[in-house]
């Protein structure tokens, strides 16, 4: 019996018993640790390689703000490169179909968004609505900053302009998203009235103050009927005045005194170039008239346009030598009419009463828009004092649309001069 016996409890015993002894802490921590990984090797895999997706996603999660900056960057680039002319009837077109779209959204985020929940259909986009409100008003502030850019000159135009671009960038920012749909009331306000600013004289062919007053008041009869439509939807009259009505016909407030102010530029009107010549030469040219400009400007000067550092000799003229863009629509307007007025005008640093103005040249007319090269045109002092000067050409109504600071030098030297022609 011994024999028989004997034998099976050590054929039987000796394979279980690694996986079933409780005294070994070290064969039972070994069991614990297989179980796991036998049961969900998956997630195992999953922590420890994760895919191409997860890691796109949180790259982005930790660079979210650098991601901002360069979508910002690269949208703005790409306006500058695209939107060459103001007056192209596709970009007016894009940006008139921006402004309906964006209204439209406006008007739906305003019906559903005061406590009251959206329909099914509208469900499924509904947490769409922000980032597509932002991509329309950024897809608008980006063209007007540049074109805004493009005719501001002096300081208050800059300060406007960094205003301007201070809402674009602002537009971007999820802290300035969270204020809701105050803040884009406001905007889509400043939209209207900058888009009909330039729109009116594309259309109407002359720029004038009459026209920017037009564009604020059409910008207002869209805000109040947006305050309509909100105060019958919600029944809610003073959150309704207070969220749209405010801010909306608050922004043409302001930009009314701004342009009282002289501090809006004078768009679509802008300076392609200018420079200051020690002679202008009216020459015949393959496509009309042409300009042959002389100057002394050594070639390394690069940030100089033309003799901004001009040495005089008795009996010189300095030159202001001037290409405006104005849009293809801009011509006189009916029998007897000379088109749009620009005036130029010279001021000279006096040592004893500061800058003044020493001469303006009022007689000039913008006859003809739409030309690649701008309208060009040419004025001159003679004898010019020593010292800093500063020229300017401003619309009838004072607007400048660029200037340029320049300063005259005594040239004692007899020796002929040989003056470098530059194409004007």
């Amino acid at each position: 019996m011994a024999t028989e016996t004997s034998p099976p409890p050590l054929e039987t015993a000796a394979p279980p018993e690694p996986a079933r002894e409780p005294s070994g802490p070290g064969i039972a921590l070994h069991v614990v640790s297989e179980a796991p990984a036998a049961r969900v090797p998956s997630e195992v895999l999953a922590e420890a390689a994760p895919t191409l997706r997860q890691r796109v996603r949180d790259f982005r999660a930790r660079h979210a703000k650098w991601e901002l900056a360069l979508f910002f960057f690269a949208s703005f680039a790409y306006d500058i490169a695209t939107l060459r002319r103001i007056d192209n009837w596709l970009v007016l077109t894009k940006q008139g179909v921006f402004l309906g779209v964006l209204g439209l959204l406006l008007l739906v985020e305003l019906r559903w968004s005061w406590d009251t929940e959206p329909p099914r259909w509208l469900a499924r986009v509904w947490r769409f609505r922000e980032d597509a409100l932002h991509f329309f008003l950024g897809g608008l502030l980006s063209p007007y900053t540049l074109f805004y850019f493009k005719s501001a000159s002096g300081l208050t135009a800059f300060l406007f302009l960094t205003g301007v671009f201070g809402l674009l960038v602002a537009n971007e920012l999820p802290r300035f998203r969270a204020l809701g749909p105050v803040v884009r009331v406001g905007l889509f306000s400043f939209c209207l009235t900058s888009y009909f600013a330039y729109l009116l004289p594309v259309v109407l062919g002359y720029y004038s103050g009459t026209l920017f007053m037009a564009s604020v008041g059409l910008s207002c009869v869209a805000t109040l009927l947006i305050t309509l439509l909100v105060r019958v939807w919600s029944g809610e009259g003073r959150r309704t005045l207070r969220q749209v009505a405010l801010p909306g016909l608050g922004i043409q407030g302001l930009l009314v005194a701004l342009y009282l102010l002289k501090a809006i530029p004078p768009v679509p009107l802008s300076m392609l170039s200018s420079g200051i010549y020690h002679g202008v030469e009216v020459v015949k040219g393959p496509r009309g008239k042409d300009y042959r400009l002389l100057h002394e400007r050594a070639e390394w000067r690069l940030w100089e346009r033309g003799d901004q550092d001009f040495r005089a000799r008795p009996g010189d003229r300095v030159y202001f030598f001037a290409s405006v863009f104005a849009p293809t629509s801009f011509k006189p307007q009916r029998a007897g009419d000379r088109g749009t007025r620009l005036v130029i005008r010279w001021y000279y640093d006096d040592p004893e009463k500061g800058w003044s103005q020493y001469h303006a040249y009022d007689d000039l007319y913008l006859e003809q828009g739409g030309r690649e090269r701008g309208f060009r045109t040419f004025a001159y002092v003679t004898n010019p004092r020593p010292g800093d000067w500063r020229v300017a050409m401003e619309t009838e109504d004072g607007r400048e649309i660029g200037r340029l600071s320049f300063t005259v030098s005594p040239d004692a030297s007899t020796a002929p001069r040989e003056f470098k022609v530059e194409a004007g």
